[in-house]
């Protein structure tokens, strides 16, 4: 009998998305165009910014926010240590410090009362992660960066949508910073967009996200454009392709769908794993709404051996991960500023005990019931 396999993400691509593809592909312009500018101003309404610039990642949009409020080397930015690789590695190519701190023992998000007692005269920018795309609490986050005269970068990768006291996360701090990487809610393969209200940064991003000229090549190749261009500032290579562009148009107007679609597949792991001894389930807070782009499960380390358990499903064919190990155990952050495991309880302890399930649109009836089921086996 052939092994069940259940991936840890199955991308949902329309036929319409594939088509759309493939006219870009036969259009003769691949890089960006029309459809990488068409995307950002929908991106923009969807989430409720008035400028919006794509990238080719999330990474991107993260270092091109530091620079446009012009991080330098030295400065500080506060951002929790449970997060991926991304949030504090763009601080340190300023030779600015990343500043972690813990998390909330109910979303494992950013934990805002403990915000105010890192900032220092060297403190720029609080840089909230939205984990799992459940939002923080952006108006604890938004008063203290007033009080404190900080800028609010959101690393907002795993949010489209998500929403905050009904206000769309996009919406609210100064910068916000998307991923449509292959597994995230929305995809175009590889990309990011970058979200302000400020005309200022929004211009230097996009400036900064084409080798520093001062024309991108859709300027200076469409029928009324220039050769000339010069170079402002040394840049970097983060422009997104209208392949990609035209991908996420279309993934963006099946967005809402696909929502619905992951929420009612959460609903109903809510409903198989209830109960199940020593299982701490996903909390979703009232005033928020969360884009459910990950199912992170925490077991009680005293009850479920979280290591043997998902060697466990494994060998049932069932694939999952951990988000994340936090920051300050990786050698790289330990070693250079001296970080201790038990430095930040809260995400040590549920980082002892998280497993993400495979969580995704198309997710069958059948393939959470068998996850559920191995799992209540295991457990028993």
């Amino acid at each position: 009998m052939k092994q069940k396999t259940i991936p840890f993400y199955r991308p949902v691509i329309s036929e319409k998305s594939v088509k759309a593809v493939a006219k870009v592909m036969r259009s003769g312009w691949l890089t960006t165009g029309k459809y990488a500018q068409e995307f950002e101003k929908r991106f923009a309404a969807y989430v409720g910014g008035k400028y919006a610039l794509a990238l080719n990642s999330g990474t991107a949009a993260l270092h091109l926010a530091l620079d446009a409020i012009g991080l330098k080397a030295g400065e500080e930015v506060i951002l929790p240590t449970t997060t991926f690789a991304a949030s504090a590695e763009v601080v340190e190519y300023f030779n600015a410090k990343p500043v972690l701190c813990d998390v909330r023992r109910d979303t494992q998000n950013i934990d805002e009362t403990k915000i105010e007692r890192l900032i220092t005269k060297r403190t720029r920018a609080i840089m909230p992660v939205h984990f799992g795309g459940h939002p923080c609490e952006m108006n604890a986050v938004m008063r203290i960066a007033r009080k404190h005269r900080l800028v609010v970068i959101e690393d907002a990768a795993h949010c489209t949508p998500a929403y905050y006291r009904k206000r769309p996360v996009g919406s609210i701090g100064h910068i916000t910073c998307f991923s449509f990487y292959a597994n995230k809610c929305i995809t175009t393969g590889e990309g990011g967009m970058a979200v302000t209200e400020n005309r200022r940064w929004f211009e230097r991003m996009k400036m900064m996200s084409l080798h520093g000229l001062s024309r991108d090549a859709w300027s200076r190749y469409d029928k009324k454009g220039s050769w000339y261009y010069e170079i402002l500032d040394r840049g970097y290579k983060y422009n997104m392709t209208d392949v990609a562009a035209a991908l996420g148009i279309h993934q963006l107007e099946e967005s809402n769908g696909l929502w619905d679609r992951r929420r009612k597949a959460v609903e109903r792991y809510h409903r198989l794993l209830k109960g199940i001894p020593g299982l701490r389930l996903p909390a979703e807070l009232p005033h928020c709404k969360s884009a459910w782009h990950l199912y992170s499960i925490r077991v009680a380390p005293a009850q479920i051996n979280r290591d043997k358990l998902i060697r466990f499903l494994a060998e049932a064919g069932i694939k999952t991960s951990v988000h994340f190990i936090p920051l300050h155990l990786h050698p790289f952050y330990r070693n250079k500023y001296g970080y201790q495991e038990k430095d930040f309880p809260v995400a040590f302890e549920s980082f002892q005990g998280s497993i993400t399930l495979p969580l995704f649109p198309s997710i069958t009836e059948k393939e959470q019931r068998y996850v559920a089921d191995k799992i209540r086996a295991f457990c028993s």
